[in-house]
């Protein structure tokens, strides 16, 4: 009986230094809680341009005469005459963007004296790039009498296509810059532990500024008036935290 015991209590004794030295490997094992990781913020930048496709136009049809009622009849039989021809050719986005009437003055020694009336009707449309000086010519024939602007742009298609072909060219640009600073100091990459996607910019082209007088001698010798619509850049910015 005594010798079971002494087996028992040796047994006790060699289970607790088993377990002690247990605990002590697992707690040399864990990290020390005053480790920091070694990280590099950086950011890259990716520019796409794309060609311009598509031209919102806004034209306006303007008259003048005696009466109101006169003026707003001529108004009305000019814009009727452009907006047909344009949905003839099947344009998107057609429609009226505003419309006024305002009474007419001459001045003379300082009086005031109301000689008629003025009203205009605008009109704004959208057209693929390659149609808009032919249109643009028919339109003046048809009787508009102002171009507000013409703007270029992209389909939200393609600008959507060059956004993530942005953002592509902007993530091999930070690691590009990563790997340059890091291999310069004899560290590497390890990992990617943070990504931040900032806000992608658009740039539109210009508003391009034709005179009537340059579509109306186009569409006298019956020739299509040129246009350039030009390009525009969509710009992507990333930045990465980088362990090493």
């Amino acid at each position: 009986m005594k010798k079971n015991t002494q087996i028992i209590f040796l047994l006790l004794i060699i289970l607790t230094v088993s377990n002690s030295a247990i605990a002590q490997v697992k707690t040399e094992d864990r990290p020390n809680s005053n480790y920091q990781i070694r990280k590099l913020t950086v950011s890259g930048t990716g520019v796409e341009k794309i060609p311009s496709s598509l031209a919102q136009i806004q034209i306006g049809v303007e008259a003048q005469g005696a009466t109101a009622n006169e003026v707003q009849k001529e108004v009305s039989k000019r814009s009727n005459s452009v907006t047909t021809f344009l949905k003839s050719k099947q344009v998107d986005k057609l429609q009226t963007t505003g419309f006024n009437l305002n009474p007419r003055y001459q001045y003379t020694n300082g009086a005031q004296k109301m000689i008629g009336y003025q009203a205009s009707n605008r009109v704004s449309f959208q057209v693929p790039v390659q149609e808009t000086g032919a249109i643009m010519d028919e339109v003046v024939k048809a009787g508009a009498t102002q171009i507000d602007s013409i703007i270029f742009s992209a389909s939200e298609i393609e600008i959507n296509e060059a956004r993530k072909s942005a953002i592509r060219k902007a993530n091999t640009d930070a690691k590009e810059q990563a790997s340059v600073v890091l291999e310069n100091l004899g560290f590497s990459i390890k990992e990617i532990i943070n990504i931040q996607v900032n806000n992608t910019e658009t740039n539109y082209p210009r508003p391009v500024n034709v005179s009537m007088s340059e579509f109306s001698e186009m569409a006298d010798v019956g020739a299509s008036t040129p246009i350039e619509a030009g390009e525009q850049a969509i710009r992507a910015n990333v930045t990465f935290e980088i362990s090493y």
